[in-house]
């Protein structure tokens, strides 16, 4: 039997849903009012970058919960003109005030998980203007205006955002800016009900007519920091005034795809955790996955080996790009440390044991993620967040914005290349993805969730190359989830299959998340674009 192509749709399918299909444009996020928005982008004349900042500005209005103008975002760009991908680190920095001295002194043994001294600076809307100033079509007032039209008109909220706000009730609750914003009744709104942000619309339209300055150099920063030394954080106007986002070269690694052709993974450098999916894959390059059957326990416990492996050297080495040396992080994504780290796992039980501090561990997935493509061969894969649900549970001052808490994750070690310093990047968990078939763009794609995301990024390649999925069948499929705790399998992976992985030593835990799958896929054969999206988000892939 001749193997269907990798990402091909079956006639059989296994997923929940069909396979999404267009010719001109293709958008895959985790709300449908985001996917539309971005369809319409695509058909007004738009890009696939265009698209994508379009529906990443409405992500920020229709689930606050997740993300947001105060929050961070990184993204894989391929643009067909050129024929260049190279990557956008539009993650902030810390304060220059920040200080592990006087985090002490302030009585604080670790760094506050929410607060006024979690804020780092965000980076998102500088973010959104360089990918559209260097690599769009449209002016970001066009991009904006659907995200303003929804913040001041209002949308009904979806029912995941909705069990997500209401468990962010409390801690709302306790910040009156906040509460005035996001609990307008005195409580989270319920599925359906329409909820709109009046102040938020102000501010994205002065961000629409001013540019991304008004934020970091203009009035809007002076309003942030103002509120943030009103509450006694270290976040200053300087801060933000001198933030700047980075283009960078994506990291990679190469393997076998599947009916004699090689795909090769795509990920961004530190300070983002994506290099944990190009080493796990690099520690079973040699290995026959699709013959040992899908997530069967022999196939589970080598790629739940190989992910242990990979986070054991990210808590170690991960931190501020600066703070990560080029060498070192060329020995972890080589093949010849994936080989020499696979003959460490022993195929038939006893799991490595690392012996190492435990990682930070997101289980909430507040992220969202999206991927865009158009009929002139752009693709674009785009990842943004606050961290937390609703980031450091500040709204500063009027302007509706959420500040997030991503410094949450510096280290308090001195010692550790991710400690608390002036300036300087957090480790990140945000990590955007794209492959290449045969050389050529071929998929973007992720999964937002936290620790999740890197084995997502995993565990859906393989379904796709080593298991003939197609993209919504690989993005849905049941999934594991290493935790340093123990092993989270998903409903669907068998009893037998928990029960054999116990007796090779793991200890099987509840209560993880599996993350949100978005992605889209262009067919090598037919440039038909392909869309999946994950049920386990509200999201939905559209085709044009």
């Amino acid at each position: 039997m001749t193997p269907r192509r990798p990402g091909a749709p079956s006639l059989a399918s296994r997923g929940s849903r069909s396979v999404a299909l267009g010719r001109r444009g293709m958008m895959a996020t985790s709300q449908p009012h985001a996917s539309v928005v971005g369809l319409d982008v695509l058909r007004e004349g738009g890009n696939a970058v265009d698209a994508a900042v379009a529906a990443a500005a409405v992500l920020a209005v229709v689930e606050p919960t997740m993300t947001g103008i105060g929050g961070d975002l990184f993204a894989i760009v391929h643009d067909a003109k050129t024929g260049r991908t190279r990557g956008l680190n539009a993650s902030g920095r810390s304060p220059r005030a920040a200080s592990l001295a006087q985090l002490r002194a302030d009585g604080h043994l670790s760094i506050p998980d929410r607060g006024v001294l979690s804020i780092t600076v965000p980076g998102a809307v500088d973010g959104w203007a360089r990918l559209v100033d260097e690599h769009g079509q449209m002016p970001l007032a066009r991009v904006l205006a659907p995200a303003i039209t929804c913040a001041r008109d209002g949308f009904p909220v979806g029912e995941v955002v909705a069990r997500q706000w209401l468990d962010a009730e409390p801690m709302l609750a306790a910040d009156p800016a906040a509460a005035a914003v996001f609990l307008p009744q005195g409580r989270a709104p319920a599925p359906g009900e329409l909820f709109a942000n009046p102040a938020l619309a102000a501010s994205l339209e002065a961000i629409a007519a001013n540019g991304s300055d008004i934020l970091y150099q203009g009035e809007l920063g002076r309003a942030i920091a103002r509120d943030v030394e009103r509450r006694q954080g270290w976040l200053t106007h300087d801060d933000l005034a001198t933030h700047e986002s980075d283009w960078v070269d994506p990291i990679k690694t190469r393997c076998d795809g599947g009916d004699g052709n090689h795909v090769e993974l795509l990920e961004l450098p530190p300070n983002t955790h994506g290099f944990v999916a190009i080493e796990a894959l690099n520690i079973l390059a040699g290995d026959d996955l699709g013959r040992l059957g899908h997530n069967s326990a022999d196939y589970l416990h080598l790629v739940l080996e190989a992910l242990a492996v990979a986070f054991a050297d990210r808590e170690i080495h991960l931190a501020d790009p600066d703070w990560v040396p080029q060498e070192t992080l060329g020995r972890l994504i080589s093949l010849g440390y994936g080989r020499e780290m696979r003959r460490r796992i022993d195929a038939a039980g006893s799991p490595v044991r690392h012996n190492k501090p435990t990682p930070p561990s997101d289980t909430s997935g507040d992220t969202v993620y999206l991927a865009a493509a158009d009929n002139d061969g752009n693709l674009v894969s785009l990842i943004q967040s606050l961290y937390a649900g609703f980031g450091s549970g500040i709204v500063a001052g009027d302007t509706g914005i959420v500040l997030h808490n991503r410094g949450s994750l510096f280290s308090t070690d001195p010692s550790h290349p991710n400690h608390l310093a002036p300036r300087k990047r957090p480790l990140h968990t945000l990590a955007p993805a794209m492959v290449y078939r045969n050389g050529r763009p071929w998929l973007a794609y992720g999964v937002m969730g936290g620790d999740m995301q890197p084995q997502g990024h995993l565990q859906v390649l393989l379904n796709l190359t080593c298991f003939g999925m197609n993209i919504q069948e690989a993005g849905e499929a049941p999934r594991a989830r290493y935790d340093p705790t123990g092993v989270c399998l998903e409903r669907g992976i068998s009893t037998a299959t928990a029960d054999d992985l116990r007796h090779r030593g793991h200890r099987i835990i509840d209560g993880l998340g599996f993350g949100g799958f978005q992605g889209v896929l262009i067919d090598p054969e037919t440039g038909v674009l392909m869309g999946g999206s994950d049920p386990r988000k509200d999201g939905l892939a559209l085709g044009w």
